[in-house]
Protein backbone atom coordinates (compact mmCIF):
# COMPACT_ATOMS: atom_id res chain seq x y z
CA UNK A 1 0.00 0.00 0.00
CA UNK A 2 1.08 3.35 -1.19
CA UNK A 3 1.83 6.04 1.62
CA UNK A 4 1.22 9.58 1.81
CA UNK A 5 1.75 12.67 3.71
CA UNK A 6 -0.75 15.38 4.15
CA UNK A 7 0.37 19.18 3.86
CA UNK A 8 -1.27 22.89 2.84
CA UNK A 9 -0.48 23.80 -0.43
CA UNK A 10 2.13 26.55 -1.01
CA UNK A 11 1.60 30.32 -1.91
CA UNK A 12 3.12 28.95 -5.67
CA UNK A 13 0.62 26.02 -6.06
CA UNK A 14 -2.12 27.76 -5.24
CA UNK A 15 -1.18 30.50 -7.80
CA UNK A 16 -1.13 27.56 -10.10
CA UNK A 17 -4.52 25.42 -8.40
CA UNK A 18 -6.18 24.91 -11.50
CA UNK A 19 -3.29 23.34 -13.59
CA UNK A 20 -2.06 21.49 -10.73
CA UNK A 21 -5.96 19.98 -9.68
CA UNK A 22 -6.66 19.49 -13.64
CA UNK A 23 -3.30 17.11 -13.42
CA UNK A 24 -4.76 14.88 -10.42
CA UNK A 25 -5.12 11.16 -11.61
CA UNK A 26 -8.51 11.52 -12.33
CA UNK A 27 -8.97 14.65 -13.83
CA UNK A 28 -9.68 16.68 -10.87
CA UNK A 29 -13.60 18.18 -10.80
CA UNK A 30 -14.85 21.81 -11.21
CA UNK A 31 -16.07 21.89 -7.56
CA UNK A 32 -12.08 21.55 -6.63
CA UNK A 33 -11.41 24.75 -8.37
CA UNK A 34 -10.62 27.89 -8.00
CA UNK A 35 -13.19 29.70 -9.08
CA UNK A 36 -15.49 27.52 -6.74
CA UNK A 37 -13.72 28.29 -4.01
CA UNK A 38 -13.90 31.72 -4.52
CA UNK A 39 -17.56 31.39 -4.53
CA UNK A 40 -17.65 29.50 -1.33
CA UNK A 41 -15.64 31.64 0.58
CA UNK A 42 -18.44 34.18 0.42
CA UNK A 43 -20.95 31.66 1.49
CA UNK A 44 -20.04 30.67 5.13
CA UNK A 45 -16.79 28.31 3.81
CA UNK A 46 -13.06 28.78 4.40
CA UNK A 47 -11.00 27.22 1.33
CA UNK A 48 -8.31 24.93 2.40
CA UNK A 49 -5.91 23.81 -0.48
CA UNK A 50 -4.48 20.56 0.63
CA UNK A 51 -1.51 18.37 -1.03
CA UNK A 52 -1.64 14.33 -0.62
CA UNK A 53 1.83 13.63 -1.58
CA UNK A 54 3.03 9.79 -2.26
CA UNK A 55 5.90 7.89 -3.90
CA UNK A 56 4.13 7.87 -7.32
CA UNK A 57 1.84 11.12 -7.61
CA UNK A 58 1.20 13.81 -5.83
CA UNK A 59 -3.02 14.68 -5.58
CA UNK A 60 -4.15 18.39 -5.04
CA UNK A 61 -8.02 18.72 -3.08
CA UNK A 62 -9.48 21.87 -2.53
CA UNK A 63 -11.60 21.12 1.03
CA UNK A 64 -13.79 23.24 2.66
CA UNK A 65 -13.97 24.46 6.13
CA UNK A 66 -16.21 25.34 8.86
CA UNK A 67 -16.20 26.07 12.14
CA UNK A 68 -18.57 25.10 15.30
CA UNK A 69 -18.25 26.20 18.55
CA UNK A 70 -17.36 23.14 21.13
CA UNK A 71 -16.77 20.89 18.78
CA UNK A 72 -14.15 22.47 16.14
CA UNK A 73 -13.64 22.23 12.70
CA UNK A 74 -14.87 19.92 9.88
CA UNK A 75 -13.43 19.69 6.20
CA UNK A 76 -15.40 19.14 3.45
CA UNK A 77 -12.84 17.30 0.26
CA UNK A 78 -15.88 18.33 -1.87
CA UNK A 79 -15.34 15.76 -4.50
CA UNK A 80 -12.25 14.57 -3.08
CA UNK A 81 -9.57 13.25 -2.37
CA UNK A 82 -8.80 12.61 -6.07
CA UNK A 83 -7.05 9.37 -6.41
CA UNK A 84 -5.32 6.56 -8.42
CA UNK A 85 -6.91 3.76 -6.92
CA UNK A 86 -9.67 3.47 -4.00
CA UNK A 87 -7.55 1.97 -2.02
CA UNK A 88 -4.96 4.74 -1.81
CA UNK A 89 -7.41 6.71 -0.21
CA UNK A 90 -7.40 5.15 3.72
CA UNK A 91 -3.65 6.26 3.19
CA UNK A 92 -4.38 9.59 2.45
CA UNK A 93 -6.79 9.73 5.21
CA UNK A 94 -4.16 8.49 7.71
CA UNK A 95 -2.09 11.06 6.19
CA UNK A 96 -4.49 14.10 6.88
CA UNK A 97 -5.76 12.89 10.55
CA UNK A 98 -2.17 13.14 11.47
CA UNK A 99 -1.77 16.45 9.46
CA UNK A 100 -4.25 18.18 11.36
CA UNK A 101 -3.25 17.01 14.69
CA UNK A 102 0.44 17.84 14.52
CA UNK A 103 -0.69 21.13 13.07
CA UNK A 104 -3.27 21.55 16.18
CA UNK A 105 -6.18 21.71 13.67
CA UNK A 106 -9.16 21.31 15.42
CA UNK A 107 -10.71 19.28 12.53
CA UNK A 108 -13.55 16.68 14.05
CA UNK A 109 -14.24 14.98 11.16
CA UNK A 110 -13.70 15.14 7.04
CA UNK A 111 -16.43 14.63 4.60
CA UNK A 112 -14.83 13.08 1.36
CA UNK A 113 -17.01 12.66 -2.02
CA UNK A 114 -13.83 10.83 -4.20
CA UNK A 115 -15.02 10.82 -7.90
CA UNK A 116 -14.61 6.92 -7.26
CA UNK A 117 -17.42 4.50 -9.21
CA UNK A 118 -19.16 2.29 -6.84
CA UNK A 119 -19.15 -1.12 -7.03
CA UNK A 120 -18.88 -3.48 -4.13
CA UNK A 121 -15.13 -3.28 -3.86
CA UNK A 122 -15.00 0.41 -3.55
CA UNK A 123 -17.42 -0.03 -0.81
CA UNK A 124 -15.33 -2.18 1.25
CA UNK A 125 -12.45 -0.41 1.06
CA UNK A 126 -14.31 2.48 2.34
CA UNK A 127 -16.58 1.12 5.04
CA UNK A 128 -13.63 -1.20 5.96
CA UNK A 129 -11.65 2.19 6.89
CA UNK A 130 -14.25 2.65 9.45
CA UNK A 131 -16.18 5.49 7.04
CA UNK A 132 -19.52 6.61 7.65
CA UNK A 133 -21.68 6.81 4.76
CA UNK A 134 -23.74 9.83 4.87
CA UNK A 135 -26.34 11.22 2.25
CA UNK A 136 -25.22 12.34 -0.46
CA UNK A 137 -24.64 15.96 -1.28
CA UNK A 138 -23.68 16.84 -4.62
CA UNK A 139 -25.89 16.26 -7.54
CA UNK A 140 -23.57 14.44 -10.09
CA UNK A 141 -22.75 11.61 -7.69
CA UNK A 142 -25.33 10.01 -10.14
CA UNK A 143 -25.00 10.90 -13.74
CA UNK A 144 -24.75 10.26 -17.33
CA UNK A 145 -21.37 10.89 -18.75
CA UNK A 146 -20.51 10.92 -22.45
CA UNK A 147 -17.39 10.04 -24.65
CA UNK A 148 -17.03 12.85 -26.81
CA UNK A 149 -13.07 12.30 -27.06
CA UNK A 150 -14.91 10.33 -31.51
CA UNK A 151 -14.62 12.86 -34.38
CA UNK A 152 -18.13 14.86 -34.64
CA UNK A 153 -19.84 12.39 -37.22
CA UNK A 154 -19.27 9.22 -35.61
CA UNK A 155 -19.66 11.04 -32.11
CA UNK A 156 -23.28 11.82 -33.66
CA UNK A 157 -23.99 8.33 -34.76
CA UNK A 158 -22.94 7.15 -30.88
CA UNK A 159 -25.74 9.37 -29.49
CA UNK A 160 -28.76 7.65 -28.07
CA UNK A 161 -31.44 7.26 -30.82
CA UNK A 162 -33.28 10.19 -29.25
CA UNK A 163 -30.99 12.63 -28.65
CA UNK A 164 -29.22 11.97 -32.49
CA UNK A 165 -32.75 12.39 -34.08
CA UNK A 166 -34.36 15.38 -31.95
CA UNK A 167 -30.29 17.02 -32.80
CA UNK A 168 -30.78 16.18 -36.54
CA UNK A 169 -34.58 17.96 -36.66
CA UNK A 170 -33.62 20.62 -34.56
CA UNK A 171 -31.09 21.52 -37.31
CA UNK A 172 -33.29 20.66 -40.23
CA UNK A 173 -35.56 22.86 -39.21
CA UNK A 174 -33.34 26.07 -38.33
CA UNK A 175 -33.53 26.26 -34.81
CA UNK A 176 -30.31 28.67 -34.07
CA UNK A 177 -28.10 28.41 -30.53
CA UNK A 178 -26.44 31.63 -29.37
CA UNK A 179 -23.64 32.35 -27.10
CA UNK A 180 -24.08 35.30 -25.74
CA UNK A 181 -21.29 37.79 -23.51
CA UNK A 182 -21.64 37.06 -19.59
CA UNK A 183 -23.50 39.98 -18.74
CA UNK A 184 -26.10 40.97 -15.71
CA UNK A 185 -28.63 40.59 -18.32
CA UNK A 186 -27.17 37.04 -19.89
CA UNK A 187 -27.59 36.40 -15.97
CA UNK A 188 -30.65 37.23 -15.21
CA UNK A 189 -32.15 35.35 -18.32
CA UNK A 190 -30.65 31.92 -17.56
CA UNK A 191 -31.66 32.64 -13.91
CA UNK A 192 -35.59 33.29 -14.95
CA UNK A 193 -35.66 30.17 -16.89
CA UNK A 194 -34.16 27.74 -14.50
CA UNK A 195 -36.59 29.44 -11.13
CA UNK A 196 -39.70 28.56 -13.67
CA UNK A 197 -38.03 25.36 -14.48
CA UNK A 198 -37.82 24.27 -10.75
CA UNK A 199 -41.01 25.67 -9.95
CA UNK A 200 -42.58 23.73 -12.75
CA UNK A 201 -40.69 20.62 -11.84
CA UNK A 202 -41.88 21.39 -8.10
CA UNK A 203 -37.80 20.85 -7.63
CA UNK A 204 -37.54 22.71 -4.86
CA UNK A 205 -36.45 26.44 -4.01
CA UNK A 206 -32.81 27.65 -6.06
CA UNK A 207 -30.67 29.65 -4.51
CA UNK A 208 -30.64 33.28 -4.88
CA UNK A 209 -29.50 34.98 -8.23
CA UNK A 210 -26.97 36.30 -6.09
CA UNK A 211 -25.13 32.97 -5.83
CA UNK A 212 -25.50 32.05 -9.44
CA UNK A 213 -23.83 35.49 -10.56
CA UNK A 214 -20.85 34.96 -8.31
CA UNK A 215 -20.51 31.55 -9.77
CA UNK A 216 -21.18 32.19 -13.19
CA UNK A 217 -18.82 35.15 -13.04
CA UNK A 218 -15.63 33.17 -11.52
CA UNK A 219 -15.67 30.75 -13.94
CA UNK A 220 -17.02 33.32 -16.77
CA UNK A 221 -13.74 35.38 -15.92
CA UNK A 222 -10.93 32.36 -15.38
CA UNK A 223 -12.60 31.46 -19.60
CA UNK A 224 -13.93 27.79 -17.98
CA UNK A 225 -17.49 28.84 -18.44
CA UNK A 226 -19.63 29.83 -21.67
CA UNK A 227 -23.60 30.79 -21.72
CA UNK A 228 -26.02 28.96 -24.37
CA UNK A 229 -29.93 30.21 -25.38
CA UNK A 230 -32.30 29.67 -27.71
CA UNK A 231 -34.84 32.06 -28.96
CA UNK A 232 -38.04 31.60 -29.50
CA UNK A 233 -40.72 34.81 -30.07
CA UNK A 234 -38.11 37.22 -29.27
CA UNK A 235 -37.65 36.07 -25.88
CA UNK A 236 -34.94 33.48 -24.18
CA UNK A 237 -36.62 29.81 -24.65
CA UNK A 238 -33.79 27.54 -23.07
CA UNK A 239 -30.73 28.67 -21.71
CA UNK A 240 -27.65 26.72 -20.07
CA UNK A 241 -24.43 27.46 -18.47
CA UNK A 242 -21.28 25.04 -19.09
CA UNK A 243 -18.03 24.46 -17.81
CA UNK A 244 -14.60 23.40 -18.83
CA UNK A 245 -12.35 22.44 -16.77
CA UNK A 246 -9.20 20.42 -18.05
CA UNK A 247 -10.59 17.23 -19.76
CA UNK A 248 -13.58 17.41 -18.42
CA UNK A 249 -17.12 19.18 -19.37
CA UNK A 250 -19.93 20.03 -17.76
CA UNK A 251 -23.87 20.84 -18.07
CA UNK A 252 -24.09 22.87 -15.13
CA UNK A 253 -27.05 24.73 -15.10
CA UNK A 254 -29.79 25.52 -17.54
CA UNK A 255 -33.72 25.53 -17.61
CA UNK A 256 -36.25 26.26 -20.38
CA UNK A 257 -39.96 27.51 -20.81
CA UNK A 258 -42.39 24.96 -20.80
CA UNK A 259 -44.75 25.95 -23.21
CA UNK A 260 -42.73 26.39 -26.86
CA UNK A 261 -42.56 25.18 -29.72
CA UNK A 262 -39.53 24.38 -31.64
CA UNK A 263 -38.56 20.54 -31.26
CA UNK A 264 -35.41 19.51 -30.13
CA UNK A 265 -34.36 23.02 -28.73
CA UNK A 266 -32.81 21.93 -25.95
CA UNK A 267 -31.17 18.94 -27.35
CA UNK A 268 -29.39 21.09 -30.27
CA UNK A 269 -27.92 23.55 -27.50
CA UNK A 270 -25.88 20.45 -25.75
CA UNK A 271 -24.96 19.43 -29.20
CA UNK A 272 -23.54 22.57 -29.89
CA UNK A 273 -21.89 23.19 -26.10
CA UNK A 274 -19.89 19.74 -26.47
CA UNK A 275 -18.77 20.56 -30.19
CA UNK A 276 -17.53 23.62 -28.17
CA UNK A 277 -15.86 21.92 -25.48
CA UNK A 278 -14.60 19.33 -27.73
CA UNK A 279 -12.42 22.59 -28.85
CA UNK A 280 -11.26 23.37 -25.82
CA UNK A 281 -9.87 19.87 -25.34
CA UNK A 282 -12.74 17.74 -23.05
CA UNK A 283 -12.84 14.43 -23.62
CA UNK A 284 -15.46 13.64 -21.34
CA UNK A 285 -19.52 15.77 -20.93
CA UNK A 286 -21.14 15.49 -17.42
CA UNK A 287 -25.11 16.01 -17.73
CA UNK A 288 -24.84 16.73 -13.95
CA UNK A 289 -26.99 14.93 -12.42
CA UNK A 290 -29.62 11.58 -12.97
CA UNK A 291 -31.34 9.48 -10.63
CA UNK A 292 -29.17 6.48 -9.26
CA UNK A 293 -29.08 3.57 -11.95
CA UNK A 294 -31.48 1.42 -9.99
CA UNK A 295 -34.00 4.11 -10.20
CA UNK A 296 -33.75 5.68 -13.68
CA UNK A 297 -36.98 4.52 -14.76
CA UNK A 298 -39.19 5.28 -11.47
CA UNK A 299 -41.29 8.36 -12.60
CA UNK A 300 -41.61 8.73 -8.97
CA UNK A 301 -37.40 9.96 -8.88
CA UNK A 302 -38.20 13.64 -8.73
CA UNK A 303 -34.90 13.93 -11.74
CA UNK A 304 -36.86 11.50 -13.47
CA UNK A 305 -37.67 13.93 -16.15
CA UNK A 306 -34.13 15.20 -16.33
CA UNK A 307 -32.84 11.51 -16.69
CA UNK A 308 -34.92 10.82 -19.22
CA UNK A 309 -33.54 13.95 -21.32
CA UNK A 310 -30.07 13.31 -20.27
CA UNK A 311 -30.06 9.89 -21.30
CA UNK A 312 -31.17 10.35 -24.18
CA UNK A 313 -27.40 11.17 -25.29
CA UNK A 314 -25.61 8.26 -23.28
CA UNK A 315 -28.01 5.23 -22.60
CA UNK A 316 -26.06 4.67 -19.24
CA UNK A 317 -25.84 5.93 -15.91
CA UNK A 318 -22.72 6.24 -14.00
CA UNK A 319 -22.92 5.97 -9.23
CA UNK A 320 -19.97 7.12 -7.99
CA UNK A 321 -19.48 6.13 -4.27
CA UNK A 322 -21.46 9.50 -2.79
CA UNK A 323 -20.28 10.92 0.30
CA UNK A 324 -18.58 9.65 3.26
CA UNK A 325 -17.61 10.83 6.77
CA UNK A 326 -14.26 10.21 8.14
CA UNK A 327 -13.93 10.51 11.94
CA UNK A 328 -11.09 11.96 13.59
CA UNK A 329 -12.47 13.02 16.82
CA UNK A 330 -15.53 9.89 18.16
CA UNK A 331 -16.64 12.18 20.86
CA UNK A 332 -17.46 15.09 19.22
CA UNK A 333 -18.29 13.25 15.83
CA UNK A 334 -21.06 11.57 18.20
CA UNK A 335 -22.32 15.35 19.14
CA UNK A 336 -22.57 16.57 15.51
CA UNK A 337 -24.18 13.64 14.09
CA UNK A 338 -27.11 13.36 17.50
CA UNK A 339 -27.78 17.03 16.96
CA UNK A 340 -24.67 19.32 15.99
CA UNK A 341 -25.42 18.98 12.05
CA UNK A 342 -29.17 19.98 12.29
CA UNK A 343 -28.96 22.86 14.71
CA UNK A 344 -26.20 24.38 13.17
CA UNK A 345 -28.28 23.63 9.42
CA UNK A 346 -31.08 25.03 10.47
CA UNK A 347 -29.45 28.67 12.08
CA UNK A 348 -27.65 28.77 9.41
CA UNK A 349 -30.28 29.08 6.82
CA UNK A 350 -32.36 30.65 9.34
CA UNK A 351 -30.03 33.54 9.75
CA UNK A 352 -28.62 33.99 5.78
CA UNK A 353 -31.48 32.17 3.69
CA UNK A 354 -28.78 30.09 2.45
CA UNK A 355 -27.96 26.46 1.92
CA UNK A 356 -25.60 24.93 4.60
CA UNK A 357 -23.65 22.85 1.95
Amino acid sequence: MLEFTARFATAAEVDQWDTLVTANPNGGNLLQSASFAAVKKNYGWTPQYLAFEGADYTSYNLALEKKFPGLGRLWYLIKGPDTADVEHIPAMMAALRVFTRRARLNVFAAKIEPDVVASERARAVLSGAGYVKVPDLQPNDNTALLDISPEPNQLLRNLHSRGRNAVRRAQREGVEVVRPESTEATMRSLYDLMVGTFEAKNAGAAREFGYFRQFWSEFTSRGQGRFYFVHENGVPSVGAFVINYGTKATYKDGGSLQERSQYGDSHLIQWEAIQDMKGLGAVQYDFCGTPPSHRLKDPTHPHHGLGLFKTSFTKTVTDFVGCWDVVFSPVRYKLWTVAGERVMRQLYTRRTGQKFY
